[in-house]
């Protein structure tokens, strides 16, 4: 296995992950908040796709194109807002989770294997050092979120997946 074989399969695992936790979710459960103070699987969502591009790009790859106005609606400042006029829809967000993905992917694909070592803009640094680090974090965002969505699920009585 190759390093962006390994890269690769963590987008895939992630992949994984997200759909079956997603799978039977509806569009009004989306804005169902875990627990006091979590945000809710629409938001968090919202910020996996536009974390997504940001990270992307920043490590040199073609960022998917997100819809006009998409990144604005999912800022720490709209974390309390419960409105789903505010948001988009679960179809929208997993259309543009697999863009995302595939974008990922393709950008892997791109980078000369030296370049996965050289490093990361600075202000990321801190938490991603190396262009491998940020398809690294690309591909584990999502199932750092994961946790909360089982949190979720157990709250609404959900079958236990994976």
């Amino acid at each position: 296995m190759t390093a962006k074989d390994a890269l690769k399969n963590n987008i895939k695992f992630g992949k994984m992950i997200t759909d079956a936790y997603l799978s039977d979710l509806s569009d009004a459960e989306l804005f169902i908040r875990p627990a006091p103070g979590l945000n809710h699987v629409a938001w968090q969502l919202g910020h996996l796709i536009s974390s997504a591009a940001n990270l992307i790009a920043a490590a040199g790859g073609k960022p998917p194109a997100l819809p006009p106005d998409f990144a604005a609606c999912y800022t720490k400042e709209t974390t309390t807002s419960d409105d789903p006029k505010k948001f988009h829809r679960k179809s929208d967000y997993l259309a543009l989770l697999e863009a995302a993905r595939t974008a990922t992917c393709a950008a892997i694909d791109a980078t000369p294997d030296a370049d996965f070592a050289k490093p990361a803009p600075p202000e990321m640094r801190s938490y991603a050092p190396t262009v491998g680090d940020i398809f690294t974090l690309i591909g584990m965002h999502d199932t750092m979120h994961a946790g909360q969505w089982v949190a979720l699920r157990r709250k609404l009585g959900k079958p236990v997946l994976i």
